[in-house]
């Protein structure tokens, strides 16, 4: 089974134009589709990500209006860091959040790096991550007021919470193939560390021991799920028999169109998808800078009978 790192990220928020605002217009990230969640339609799902929209870099958010905050705890995908290109791309990236009023903890020193960790308005845990190594070729999307040398070139760090690691940590290596390279601490947290060396981004999960806390409530500000890449859907197939023969429960596959996954809750509760590849080569991508209203809404095949149900639902705003 071939593994491809962390394929994207999904986090729940509350309204979907500002985070349109946040990701696209202050972090600089591209839309790369404007759809709706393909298991509830009445729920905006944005994807954000690099120039081409590759997996690895993307970044998606579900619009839950009106649901209730995410209230901290163990047992949870806590935090999002996005890799940059340079320790001065740190500084600027600092001195942006000021501009923008973004709540954030200043550049801090963590497993032999420093670290620039902030929060989007609904308290979404992200931040900022550089290492000085090798990695594959990079296609930021460059926006305006957002240098290439500092833009965001995709996911770098996936941060879990969780009571009971072993079981975590053998699903990473043997379902996705990451490999353990050490341990650290920050403040009084014990960190477990791994590396996928089969993406170019050289994806890290960082595992947090915490015994302690109560289980984390997810809610708007919290992170839904992560998905980690295969490379086709034999590899899919294959990872789906491993998960029904530890009897996890499953989604089982979908075919979303564009991809084709597969969820399952491990051992501390936390949801893990597995997708193929991105294809989108049939898609359109937004025109980027719109006004978010503009911007065309894609559907599935299968939903198109019922856009304009879905549409009015989502008080669609027509030109």
């Amino acid at each position: 089974m071939k593994n491809t790192g962390i394929h994207h990220v999904s986090v729940l928020g509350s309204d979907i134009r500002k985070a349109y605002n946040f990701y696209h217009n202050i972090l600089g990230l591209k839309l790369i589709l404007k759809t709706v969640n393909q298991d509830d339609s009445n729920m905006y799902h944005l994807f954000f990500g690099d120039e081409t929209g590759r997996e690895g870099t993307e970044f998606t958010v579900f619009e839950m209006k009106g649901a209730r905050e995410n209230k901290f705890g163990t047992n949870a995908i806590e935090r999002t860091m996005f890799l940059v290109p340079s320790e001065e791309s740190l500084y600027f990236w600092e001195k942006r959040l000021d501009e923008f009023d973004v709540l954030h903890y200043g550049i801090e020193e963590y497993n032999n790096q420093k670290i620039l960790r902030f929060e989007d308005e609904d308290g979404q845990k992200l931040g900022f991550v550089y290492r000085n190594e090798k990695i594959g070729e990079m296609n930021p999307f460059v926006k305006e007021g957002i240098p290439k040398e500092h833009a965001i070139l995709g996911i770098g760090d996936v941060y879990l919470r969780i009571r009971y690691t072993e079981p975590t940590q053998k699903i990473l290596e043997d379902y996705y193939g990451f490999k353990k390279y050490g341990k650290t601490k920050f403040y009084d947290w014990k960190i477990s560390l791994f590396k996928s060396e089969n993406s170019p981004f050289k994806h890290e999960i960082h595992i947090i021991e915490d015994k302690d806390s109560a289980v984390e409530r997810n809610g708007v500000g919290g992170i839904h799920h992560i998905a980690f890449g295969v490379e086709s859907l034999d590899d899919l197939e294959e990872l789906q028999q491993k998960i029904d023969e530890k009897n996890y429960l499953s989604s089982g596959t979908k075919n979303r169109e564009f991809m084709v996954s597969t969820y399952f809750r491990e051992s501390n509760h936390l949801l893990f998808e597995t997708a193929t590849p991105l294809d989108r080569s049939s898609k359109d991508l937004p025109e980027q800078g719109q006004d978010f209203d503009e911007i065309p809404l894609f559907l599935p095949e299968f939903l198109e009978r019922k856009r304009e149900r879905i549409e009015k639902n989502l008080n669609f705003k027509f030109q």
